[in-house]
This record gives structure tokens, sequence and C-alpha cells, in this order.
């Protein structure tokens, strides 16, 4: 069944890398695979597919438009782009939280003494998109990847950023074909999974077209 036919849905996927010198970046262990599997699921269910990714390994999906980025200032815009007039967004990405103040323009050397980081934060594309949101679309989920307090946080970011949606999970995810993680969504029963990216994918997009459909009325 095409669930999502004729409806848009943008999702990011993948890490950002935030460079210090010309060959050197800050970056995270993203692999990707969970945003992939939602691009592939969306557009099986029909969905027209914008992906913006990050570095990865993974080959482009079929069907589906994607745009290439490094940093998460670029993926910002790209995402801010793509989501104009889009139903969902979903933020799937690994985004690196901070970036340096300054970039060397050339390459640091060994020799020279250890350099002394000064970071600030990124931006965050889904609170971003939240504040910017005119009207009930797009409709938002993110990802909480949380050491701590998992049910905690996840719950605490999706009252901040104003998601729809947010799947809870653990650094053990990271790279790999299967997750354990928890489903939650405002005034609703968290649901837990345990099982293959590709299952949890079909889930999300389940329980985010409740939400899309519910404002379409």
């Amino acid at each position: 069944m095409k669930a999502w036919r004729n409806r848009r849905i943008v999702i990011t996927a993948g890490p950002t890398r935030e460079k210090l010198d010309p060959v050197r970046y800050l970056s995270n262990e993203s692999s990707g695979r969970m945003g992939w599997a939602l691009a592939e699921a969306a557009q099986q269910k029909g969905a027209r597919v914008t992906l913006v990714a990050g570095p990865t390994a993974l080959p482009s999906p079929k069907n589906v438009t994607v745009f290439l980025v490094r940093s998460a200032r670029e993926m910002l815009a790209a995402t801010r782009k793509a989501a104009r007039g889009a139903h969902a967004v979903i933020g799937a990405a690994a985004v690196a939280d901070w970036r340096p103040i300054a970039v060397s323009r050339t390459k640091l050397k060994k020799s020279q003494a250890p350099p002394i980081l000064k970071l600030t934060p990124n931006p965050d594309i889904l609170k971003t998109l939240a504040r910017e949101r005119k009207g009930p679309f797009p409709r938002l989920a993110g990802f909480a990847l949380e050491s701590t307090n998992l049910l905690a946080n996840a719950g605490k970011k999706m009252k901040e950023k104003k998601l729809d949606l947010v799947v809870a999970n653990g650094p053990n995810a990271l790279g790999k074909e299967t997750t354990r993680a928890w489903i939650l969504r405002p005034g609703l029963a968290v649901e837990e999974f345990n099982g293959n990216k590709k299952i949890l994918a079909r889930q999300i997009l389940s329980r985010l077209l409740e939400s899309v459909k519910s404002h379409e009325r």
C-alpha cells in the first residue's frame, strides 16, 4: 500500500564534518544506515523523498533525490530549502554539535605545539524548522542518542524542539544494521523496538503518517 503517495518527505542522514584544517575534521561514527532505511521505506510507500546526506560509504537510494553535504551549516541550508512544501522532515543525521571557531588554512604541523580548539555551537536543524514552521507542516521527527537517562532526555528534547516524534536509542546503534530504540510521541505511550533498522524505519513512517493525516483534515 502506497500510504505516503502524493506526499513529500525530507530525511537527513549520516554524519557531518567540521573542518579543523584542509585535511582534518571533527565528526562521529554515524554510518547513515538509519536515514537510508527511512528514505528507501518512504519511497516504497509512495512518498517523494529528498535525502540530505553527510559523508557516508552508502550508494544513493533509487528514485530518491539526494543532496550531499559536509558541514552542519550546509545540511541546515539544504534541509531548509528541501522542507518548503514538505509534509514531514525526519532528522536522522548525527549532526556535529560544535564546530571550530577558526579553521586553519594550512595543515596543522605535528612539530607545532598542540592546538587549543575553541568551539562554537552549530545550529539545531529541527529546532530551526520548528521555529520557522508556518501552519501545521512539515511534521517533525528526530532522534535522541543518549548514554544516560535515555527516555527522560529524549522526552525533554521532544518538548524543547517541538517535535511530533522522537526515536530514542543508545550509542550501541551507531554503524550497525540493528538497534534497540523507543518511539516517543506527545501524549502517547512509549513504544519499544528491538530489531533491524529497516523494520524500525517502517514503524517510524507509520507513526509519523498518523500525525500528517491528523493535520490534513
